[in-house]
């Protein structure tokens, strides 16, 4: 059928779409005649070099074309489809929960810098995206380190009536609870947003007319200030190699591939100066080279706030002209889209190029590393494949009450958070640790056996504990029939009996001795690095959950308030004492209907004034009774402020090789 549509394809902009004999989508790209475009899939060529050629030949099943009337509109449309219909052959920028950005609010009375994962149309600026966590939180501690913005929460700042450490240490002028110039804190936020463009040039001069201006009016406090700000600054220029090109902001793409594995980096060139360099990884890169480019440039741009004047590829893309048109729209300026052949530029997309291909090379040693590792873990543990993913259990309880279970996953050596399970521990009490953990386990592991999605098992499974705590795991998985599932016992130990000191020992079913993990045995240390994350997010729910049920003796028990109500009192009110506080017609204005305000005062000002202290923290952290919650999702308050602790552990940073 789709062979008759060939024939018959109009020589105009638009969309192409390629179905499986399923009707399952296989690819979307966008053409500037979708008659040519599309029949050079099908064209016999012996120097065709397009990785899903051959299976596109045979799984084929459809074509749907789209007519658009420009270039631009297809780059629109192609990059809707594919979000909508995630295509298995289209390039895939991984998702936002990767790449974060910082987020600025300048419109906002007292701007904050802040992490984000996902961008909104809001009005406020966006930074990034950043190619990892480190490199997003490292810049925002850069610049609350130098640049006197508020850290703090909306919430946390309505309610504060003294200032915090910030001000103390003079990284923040308290304008929660001090008449702050906004003239002044606006002009902080307004360079913060110059350092994050990379405007460094334009940012020096400003800070310097601006500290002679505070010397001059004797305000030396003020003038000392902007000098440390301008070493900040010239700090981060040092390190940073000079173009041959000025006066224009530019974005330089380059790219290295083998096989269906690609490499991506970004050169940004911001008035003659590479400000940064980001690489991107690409595990399933079956696009032809013209196409995987502008693919990531379209998507790239999409998610980027901030869009230079120039932009560099380092190959001729489909339908450039309309994508030239879309980024000049944006960007609401002129936007040019170029492929140097000489001179100056071409030695930017050179760079850019050497930097993929680098990024590419450290990226496949660190593999090849890794993959010698595993096999290290499997061949002292005696498992008959190298665990390319595994999980660890650990359980948390306070006095025996509030007990909870976590189990992290590991892929390829690192977290993977989207598979972390956690567990409110119900069918046991006092402290009971087998029993916590038997519970925990037998949920799991039998949404597991009965191959519900997201529950796929493990290589490995790692028990926080020695003999006991492995023993239980075993019976579990016995129970379940899946006793040729790998398991072991990872528990720390001091010395052994030579008087030697050891990081851990792992006890394998079936041998008498635990095999020792030495801080040198860098393969069995991935399981160190593993059990430690399971006992950080345990510890961390744990503290969650206590501090949901505190938060229920007060409010939950109030007839006719639901969770809704009760979040929406909290974050406009700030505390509870502030909601005891409050009358009917502030707690009205705060979100409540008025016969909601009246049960509130009714029943909180009979209430013991010691019930719950007033520094508790909102009432959505309170921990979910569900069965496995995921803690990978975006809305997991642990996982955002676990990744910054992590980051900040040399020991875990150590551990992770």
């Amino acid at each position: 059928m789709w062979r008759q549509k060939l024939s018959a394809l109009p020589a105009t902009p638009g969309v192409y779409v390629f179905k499986d004999k399923q009707g399952g989508y296989l690819y979307v790209g966008k053409a500037a005649s979708l008659k040519s475009r599309v029949r050079s899939y099908f064209q016999a060529s012996s120097s065709d070099q397009r990785y899903f050629i051959d299976r596109l030949q045979v799984e084929l099943g459809d074509i749907e074309t789209f007519v658009t009337q420009t270039e631009k509109e297809a780059a629109l449309l192609e990059n809707s489809l594919i979000k909508e219909y995630q295509p298995r052959y289209n390039f895939k920028l991984r998702d936002d929960k990767d790449y974060l950005s910082l987020r600025l609010a300048e419109s906002a009375a007292w701007p904050r810098l802040e992490v984000v994962r996902r961008p909104k149309d809001d009005g406020a600026r966006y930074f990034g995206p950043y190619h990892s966590a480190t490199a997003a939180r490292a810049t925002l501690r850069l610049v609350n380190r130098h640049f006197q913005l508020r850290t703090c929460t909306d919430s946390d700042f309505s309610s504060r009536v003294r200032p915090c450490l910030q001000y103390q240490i003079k990284r923040c002028l308290a304008p929660c609870v001090y008449d702050v110039d906004r003239a002044q804190y606006g002009e902080q936020a307004q360079n913060v947003g110059l350092f994050l463009e990379g405007r460094h040039d334009e940012l020096l001069e400003h800070l310097n007319q601006s500290m002679r201006d505070a010397s001059s009016g004797l305000k030396y406090e003020q003038a000392a200030t902007y000098r440390d700000q301008i070493r900040a600054v010239e700090s981060v220029q040092q390190v940073q190699r000079v173009s041959l090109v000025r006066d224009i902001d530019q974005d330089v793409f380059g790219y290295y591939r083998h096989d269906d594995k690609a490499e991506l980096a970004v050169l940004m060139v911001r008035r003659g100066r590479v400000a940064q360099v980001r690489t991107f990884e690409l595990r399933d890169a079956q696009l032809p080279d013209d196409e995987l480019i502008g693919a990531f440039v379209t998507e790239y741009y999409l998610r980027s706030s901030f869009i230079p004047d120039e932009v560099l590829i380092p190959t001729q893309i489909e339908a450039a002209e309309g994508l030239g048109e879309l980024l000049s729209d944006r960007r609401k300026g002129k936007v040019t889209l170029l492929r140097p052949q000489r001179g100056a530029k071409s030695k930017l997309l050179r760079m850019a190029m050497e930097n993929a291909a680098h990024a590419f090379r450290e990226k496949a040693r660190a593999r090849e590393d890794l993959g010698a590792r595993l096999a290290t873990v499997a061949e002292k543990l005696g498992l008959p494949k190298p665990p390319l993913r595994f999980e660890c259990i650990d359980i948390s309880h306070t006095g025996g009450q509030d007990t909870v279970a976590a189990i992290i996953a590991f892929r390829d050596g690192e977290p993977d958070r989207k598979r972390y399970r956690s567990f409110h521990i119900r069918g046991v009490s006092g402290g009971d640790d087998y029993g916590a953990m038997r519970e925990a386990l037998t949920r799991r592991f039998k949404r597991g056996k009965e191959g519900e999605a997201g529950w796929d098992l493990p290589d490995l499974l790692v028990v926080d504990g020695g003999r006991g705590q492995l023993a239980i795991a075993q019976a579990v998985l016995h129970d379940l029939e899946l006793s040729s599932l790998p398991v072991v016992g990872l528990a720390k130990e001091k010395q052994n009996v030579m008087g030697e000191e050891l990081v851990d020992r792992v006890y394998v079913p079936g041998r008498k001795n635990p095999v020792e993990v030495r801080s040198a045995t860098h393969g069995l240390v991935l399981l160190a690095r593993a059990r430690d994350e399971a006992h950080r997010v345990s510890n961390a729910l744990r503290v969650r959950l206590g501090r949901g049920q505190r938060l229920r003796t007060r409010l939950d028990d109030i007839r006719g308030v639901g969770k809704k109500t009760r979040v929406q009192l909290l974050r406009k009110l700030g505390s509870l004492d502030a909601i005891s506080a409050a009358s009917e017609e502030e707690l009205i204005a705060a979100g409540a209907n008025a016969k909601q305000a009246r049960a509130i005062v009714d029943h909180l000002r009979t209430d013991a004034p010691d019930a719950i202290a007033s520094e508790e923290g909102a009432l959505e952290n309170a921990f979910s009774e569900q069965d496995g919650v995921p803690l990978g999702a975006e809305e997991s308050e642990i996982d955002r402020h676990a990744a910054e602790e992590r980051e900040e552990s040399p020991d875990e940073k150590t551990l992770g090789g």
